[in-house]
C-alpha cells in the first residue's frame, strides 16, 4: 500500500461515504439518492470533506445535520434557503427557535387556465400568431391554456417584433423531441424500474440532463453570435 493511499485511509477513518449515509438515512428518508446529497451539499446544508482523491466523506456531525435538515424539509415543509439560515444560526453559537412550519402544499394546485381570447390578452398578441403558431406546430391548440402556453406566446411576440415567425423556428420543437430521445434512452435503465426511489432518480437525472443540454446550446449559439458580430 502506499504512503498516500495509507494517509487517505487514516484521514477517512471513522467518517462515511455516500452509500453508508445512504443506508443509515433511507430507512428514514425513502426519497433520498446521492443525487439529493450533492443538491444539499451545493446548497450549503452540508459540507463534507473531501479525500485526496475527491471522494466526499461525512462525519456523525454531517449526518445528524442532514437528517434535521431532511426532517424540517419533510414534516415542516420548510425551504431550503430557510433551512440553511437556521443551522448557520446553530453554527454561530446563537440559540435560535426552531423555524415555523408552513402549510403543506394543496394536493390540487389551483393552476390558471386561459381562454384563446385571455391567452392573447395576457401575452399581448396578435390572433394571427397565435394562429401561425399552431399551424407550424409550436403550440398546439386547446380549449384552454396554461401559464406556460402564455410564457410560450409572448416570447413569440417578441420574436415578431423582429422579424422571427412560428415558421422559422418550428425546427426548435423537432430538436426538442431529440432531445427529449436522448434524455429518455440516457434514463431507460431507470425508467425500467418500478420502485419509488429509481422512478425518482429518474426524473432528478432527466432534469439535469435537460438543463446541461440547454447551456451546451446556449454556448454554441452565443459562440456563433460572436463570430457573426466580430
Amino acid at each position: 500500500m502506499s504512503s498516500a493511499h495509507a494517509r487517505e485511509r487514516s484521514a477517512s477513518a471513522g467518517l462515511l461515504s455516500i452509500g453508508q449515509v445512504l443506508a443509515r438515512l433511507t430507512p428514514e428518508f425513502p426519497t433520498l439518492t446521492s443525487s439529493k446529497l450533492r443538491f444539499l451539499e451545493v446548497q450549503g446544508i452540508v459540507a463534507p470533506v473531501r479525500t485526496d482523491s475527491g471522494y466526499r466523506k461525512f462525519s456523525q456531525a454531517d449526518l445528524d445535520r442532514l437528517r434535521l435538515a431532511l426532517t424540517l424539509q419533510r414534516d415542516h415543509y420548510l425551504p431550503l434557503n430557510v433551512i440553511r439560515e437556521y443551522l448557520e444560526d446553530v453554527d454561530a453559537g446563537r440559540d435560535p427557535a426552531p423555524p415555523a412550519s408552513v402549510p403543506p402544499p394543496s394536493i390540487v394546485p389551483a393552476a390558471r387556465r386561459y381562454q384563446r381570447a385571455e391567452l392573447l390578452s395576457a401575452a399581448g398578441a396578435a390572433p394571427q400568431l397565435l394562429n401561425d403558431a399552431i399551424s407550424t406546430g409550436i403550440l398546439v391548440g386547446a380549449e384552454s391554456y396554461t401559464e406556460q402556453h402564455v410564457t410560450l406566446l409572448r416570447a413569440l411576440v417578441a420574436l415578431d417584433r423582429h422579424g422571427i415567425e412560428p415558421r422559422h423556428i418550428r425546427t426548435m420543437r423537432q430538436n426538442a423531441e431529440r432531445d427529449v430521445a436522448l434524455i429518455e434512452s440516457a434514463i431507460a435503465p431507470m425508467l425500467r424500474r418500478t420502485d419509488s426511489n429509481s422512478r425518482g432518480r429518474a426524473g432528478e437525472v432527466g432534469g439535469e440532463l435537460a438543463k446541461r443540454l440547454d447551456e451546451v446550446r446556449a454556448i454554441f449559439v452565443r459562440t456563433a453570435l460572436d463570430r457573426l458580430l466580430s
